[in-house]
């Protein structure tokens, strides 16, 4: 059995940690605004004007069908072919993610709104409420907490996905996982170091939101 050698990491954790920031940083940029516009749209396709409901699907389903490797090239190589405007891998990478995971935020927020008994929203117009303050103030506060889990696994599928964007050489960690392995001929070590350092950033994520989700299932029992 070969011997471990973790000289190229331990030589390399400035070059990896910055990588790490970068992984961390597209994560959360990518989930927040994948939260903005998938509540937003989810929304839209379940009290939208029928049209509206109609684009929305069709861009889900589009979502769905296409893999997120094809968003990310596509957006980085044929948007500046088509419109002249050349983004930087980072923003490339950023567009691309929140497109494809908004599409699933759209279905989470559906079936978490949907979820919710139309009489509370009918008891919340009888007592003189819009539309608007019916879903900001009953509906979505409720639907967000039974949303929960669902949109921990989401935010895992994000970190994950930002290792897809080193094909399009954003310098985020597995990027710099890469260059470490090619220069240091290891690989073994390095990528095994790459497993650990994913599963250091996803388990507390997906254990803190389930943490959360049991303080607080209780209040969006309805």
């Amino acid at each position: 059995m070969p011997d471990f050698d973790i000289s190229p990491i331990v030589d390399s954790w400035q070059f990896l940690a910055t990588g790490i920031g970068v992984t961390i940083l597209l994560s959360l940029l990518c989930m927040a605004a994948s939260l903005m516009l998938g509540t937003l749209l989810g929304v839209g396709r379940v009290y939208g004007p029928r049209p509206l409901q109609l684009a929305i699907t069709f861009y889900v389903d589009t979502m769905r069908s296409i893999p997120v490797l094809v968003v990310i090239v596509w957006i980085y190589f044929a948007v500046p072919i088509l419109t002249g405007i050349n983004f930087p891998p980072f923003w490339s990478a950023l567009i691309a993610i929140t497109i494809h995971i908004t599409a699933s935020i759209v279905e989470i927020v559906r079936a978490g709104v949907e979820s919710i008994r139309e009489g509370q929203c009918r008891a919340g117009l009888a007592l003189g409420m819009s539309w608007p303050q019916v879903i900001m103030k009953i509906v979505l506060p409720q639907a967000a907490i039974r949303m929960l889990p669902a949109i921990g696994s989401v935010l895992s599928v994000t970190i994950k996905d930002t290792a897809i964007a080193s094909v399009i050489a954003v310098p985020e960690f597995m990027k710099r996982a890469e260059t470490v392995a090619s220069q240091s001929y290891q690989p073994m070590e390095v990528f095994t170091f790459a497993i650990l350092v994913y599963f250091l950033l996803l388990f507390p994520t997906t254990r803190t939101v389930d943490f959360i989700y049991r303080r607080l299932s209780h209040l969006g029992r309805s």
